[in-house]
């Protein structure tokens, strides 16, 4: 049976449902739409992305913050989306960039026991196929809370080349005081966690340290609410 792979909605183009990640909470249109502008509004607030700044956002999928850009600021100088799935890359490929030439999508073959467990390059010897200091942002939403600390790691290193001189990133993740520093599916927390890497959860302290290991700091943190059950963090220079 045939499925479109498109919905159009306030005049952005929207992945379908069935291809859509994050749960059921955006399988409604308006949800889906309305929660990439908040994204991109956010994005504006604590890292100052206007027209003129280049973006990569990590763990794209199907391009929810790339049409929350598109709806919001309409262009931006420089996005370039990363993805695990070929299928999410493929579909931002082919209904994205067309009428937005300059919003790119790599499929990065890394190694995630979840998402990618044939990936070809384990997470600590892998390099983003990205120049040295080319964004001034990077975005990582739901990213972290699915990776162990070695990868983790890794990533913040890649980071710390990545960012412009004064550039930032963006990240949730699940980050408690007072908890063991790394726990895979803990229980009683939030939900009912199942199968491999559904949630990590770091202590403050661990995770601080792994953020200056990589040459970063801690700038801005807000504290998991319940209107949102991770952590966000800034990270400067």
């Amino acid at each position: 049976m045939f499925r479109p792979e498109t919905v159009l909605h306030r005049g952005q183009t929207l992945p379908s449902k069935n291809l859509r990640f994050g749960g059921v909470h955006f399988q409604d249109n308006e949800d889906f739409l309305a929660a990439g502008e908040r994204d991109a509004t956010r994005l504006t607030e604590w890292c100052g992305l206007n027209a003129q700044r280049a973006l990569m956002d990590v763990g794209c999928g199907t391009g929810r913050l790339a049409i929350g850009i598109m709806s919001t600021l309409k262009d931006i100088r420089r996005y370039e989306g990363v993805d695990v799935s070929p299928t999410a890359v493929a579909w931002c490929v082919r209904h994205l960039t067309p009428a937005h030439p300059h919003f790119r999508f790599t499929l990065v073959n890394v190694q995630n026991e979840r998402y990618n467990p044939s990936g070809g390059a384990a997470a600590a010897a892998f390099r983003l196929p990205f120049d040295d200091g080319g964004f001034d942002i990077i975005q990582l939403y739901s990213v972290f809370s699915h990776m162990r600390s070695p990868d983790v790691r890794a990533y913040l290193k890649e980071f710390a080349r990545l960012l412009a001189p004064q550039g930032s990133v963006f990240l949730t993740a699940f980050v408690e005081e007072g908890v063991p520093d790394e726990e895979e599916n803990p229980k009683s927390y939030i939900m009912e966690w199942k199968g491999t890497l559904h949630c990590v959860r770091f202590s403050a302290g661990f995770f601080k340290k792994m953020v200056e290991e990589a040459g970063l700091k801690i700038a801005r943190t807000t504290h998991a609410s319940d209107t949102d059950e991770q952590s966000a963090f800034l990270l400067t220079r």
